[in-house]
């Protein structure tokens, strides 16, 4: 049975103290979440200590945003499998869009880090999607499975999550209309081997139109950016209506 996932990815905001002030408002929102809806917050390194000593044991679960697919090494500016294990991290963001862009990452660095997230016991979130470019282009199914066929060379499917992020919805207020983001994340379904697994839409999700993105049935959740900061607003896409 495919698990409902519901992630924050904070990227580069909050300190510790601002994040634990976002615990306060949130987790008092969660006593009527329904118990088979995933909550995760993939925050910054910095807050992944402080969130852990206040989700240990919760309804929430920890997430971080990279991980580096070697134990240990000369890789300034990385972090390890174990070193985000010890803090009790559970998720990890892999090959999102911004670092494709922006830090070079690859398909096959991409798969070296789900890799090595498996092969710690984390479950990596799998980001793929197109540019608007290659959309206009008539290229998203091309790209969605080139990038799924490097990316998931001898990754176990029944521990991970696929986010469909189509690039030019992410940060711009764009969202890609539900019934075609659930068309495409039917297509990177069938590009799976493993059935069950989890596939999630992210691009500008927020309150306004998360009942209608999780009513789509071939979504199995959301990976949530700027809406995820608040605890207003987070708190209402966890809660989404059925």
């Amino acid at each position: 049975m495919r698990k409902i996932v519901i992630a924050g990815n904070w990227k580069m905001y909050k300190t510790q103290s601002e994040a634990l002030e976002f615990l306060q408002g949130f987790t008092s929102q969660l006593s009527e979440t329904p118990d088979d809806r995933e909550i995760v917050l993939c925050v910054p390194f910095t807050d992944l200590s402080a969130l852990s000593k206040n989700l240990h044991g919760g309804r929430v679960k920890l997430g971080a945003q990279n991980i580096h697919w070697e134990d240990s090494g000369a890789y300034t500016g990385e972090i390890s499998g174990s070193m985000l294990t010890e803090l009790g991290v559970r998720y990890v963001v892999v090959g999102h869009s911004e670092r494709r862009q922006y830090f070079g990452e690859t398909d096959a660095t991409v798969n070296q880090r789900l890799l090595a997230a498996q092969g710690h016991g984390l479950t990596p979130i799998l980001c793929v999607g197109e540019t608007k470019q290659q959309r206009d282009a008539g290229e998203t199914e091309a790209v969605i499975k080139a990038q799924l066929d490097k990316g998931l060379v001898a990754v176990d499917q029944a521990n991970l999550v696929v986010a469909y992020e189509p690039i030019w919805a992410i940060g711009t207020g764009d969202t890609c209309a539900s019934e075609e983001a659930n068309r495409v994340i039917g297509v990177i379904r069938q590009q799976l081997t493993y059935p069950d697994a989890s596939i999630q839409y992210g691009g500008s999700v927020k309150p306004g139109n998360i009942d209608e993105i999780m009513a789509q049935p071939e979504i199995d959740g959301a990976l949530v950016g700027g809406a995820s900061l608040e605890p207003d607003s987070f708190g209402r896409i966890v809660n989404y209506l059925v």
